[in-house]
């Protein structure tokens, strides 16, 4: 459909070819739904029972969406990438953590990314998961508004205090910092926090971004106000733009606990409200900044075309346009190539405390079968131009 997202030769640059033979045969599995679930359970199990399994995952699952175990480890893949004009974001990917401790090592490691960062052009973001620096059931209190106890309140200061140092950082590094959005359950504590942060160090330029999942029903509405009050207050807003990855897992808290369902009925209704808060925030793009991370071909086409008729630089600080390692390549370096900027997440950390990731990576990629569909027939494409 969009021309521009069709030269393989060009998306599959920077693979040899016995990675894209690797690619094709991970979308071939995960294309079976039944294959997924048993390959997870199997895999938690091994790792549970310290089997040795590691070295598997690592050289097939593990390598195609992730981009080593540490920092130094992903800096060939991210130097490979910006070959092609492809920044890249290191993203520490550990989950399902709720020790204090764990917490605590997620804000050490974004920090070492910003100082990375800030002597390295192809790392233009750092980037942290709420989850990832304070408990999901604290978010979810507050969120709700129930009164917190005295040990309650004390522990949610110590997470506004991790926000507010990496924050800080990012400002006195000027390494603009993505925080990525969760469960509507605890969005709203999440939100609140991410907009103190904006409004502290917004004020000439977008250096705290968030993050709008837009399968929700209320998220133009909220941008809309979030930009007034921005206008009031004196601030920039930054914003990544996904569709989201809780669907199922939505429905079915807001069915259990009575609540309406703050998802888009349709998937069309979604692609809709993503759509219209990019061009939103693109009208407003003096007071704002743009991430637009997905795998859609026609947001990414419509992104495209705002830009070229606006007459602003393909190359504006305030326009990204992102993807996860791994995946949508052809929309990735076709970008890149075009001289648009363009990144990846790239998912680092030790293979036990990435799997999680892994594995929700690899359900969704079941459950959204046309981006499967869509991997396979482009690998099947480029293994014919080189003929493997």
């Amino acid at each position: 459909m969009y021309e521009i997202f069709q030269n393989t030769e060009v998306a599959f640059a920077v693979k040899t070819d016995g990675e894209i033979e690797r690619a094709y045969y991970l979308f071939k599995i995960i294309q079976s739904e039944p294959m997924v679930k048993i390959g997870s359970k199997i895999t938690q199990f091994a790792l549970k029972a310290h089997l040795p399994v590691e070295g598997l995952i690592r050289t097939t699952v593990f390598n195609h969406f992730c981009g080593g175990v540490s920092i130094e480890d992903c800096m060939p893949v991210a130097e490979k990438m910006y070959s092609k004009n492809v920044y890249a974001i290191l993203d520490y990917s550990a989950e399902g953590k709720e020790e204090e401790s764990a917490f605590d090592k997620a804000v050490d490691i974004t920090l070492e990314v910003i100082a990375k960062a800030k002597d390295k052009v192809n790392l233009p973001f750092a980037v942290f998961k709420p989850t990832g620096i304070g408990r999901m059931e604290l978010y979810e209190k507050i969120t709700e508004g129930t009164v917190l106890t005295t040990e309650e309140n004390a522990e949610w200061q110590r997470v506004l205090a991790r926000y507010n140092k990496v924050a800080q950082a990012a400002y006195d590094f000027d390494v603009p910092l993505l925080i990525d959005a969760e469960d509507f359950s605890m969005q709203k504590a999440a939100d609140n926090a991410v907009e103190a942060l904006m409004e502290k160090y917004n004020k000439e330029k977008v250096i705290v971004f968030g993050t709008l999942q837009l399968y929700r029903k209320d998220r133009l509405d909220y941008i809309k106000a979030l930009h007034q009050r921005a206008i009031e207050k004196g601030f920039h807003v930054g914003m990544k733009l996904v569709r989201g990855a809780y669907m199922e897992k939505e429905r079915e808290r807001a069915e259990k606990m009575g609540y309406p369902d703050p998802i888009c009925d349709t998937k069309e209704a979604t692609d809709k409200m993503y759509n219209e808060v990019m061009k939103f925030m693109f009208d407003n793009i003096d007071r704002m900044a743009i991430y637009v991370g997905t795998h859609n071909e026609e947001s990414s086409y419509i992104f495209k075309e705002l830009i070229d008729q606006s007459g602003l630089e393909k190359n504006d600080k305030r326009l990204w346009f992102g993807q996860l390692f791994g995946m949508s390549d052809h929309i990735t370096y076709n970008l890149g190539k075009l001289g648009y900027n363009v990144s990846k997440y790239l998912p680092f950390g030790p293979v036990r405390d990435v799997m999680p990731y892994l594995i929700r990576r690899a359900d969704e990629n079941t459950s959204v079968g046309d981006q499967t569909n869509r991997e396979l027939e482009l690998l099947i494409k480029e293994k014919k131009r080189r003929g493997i």
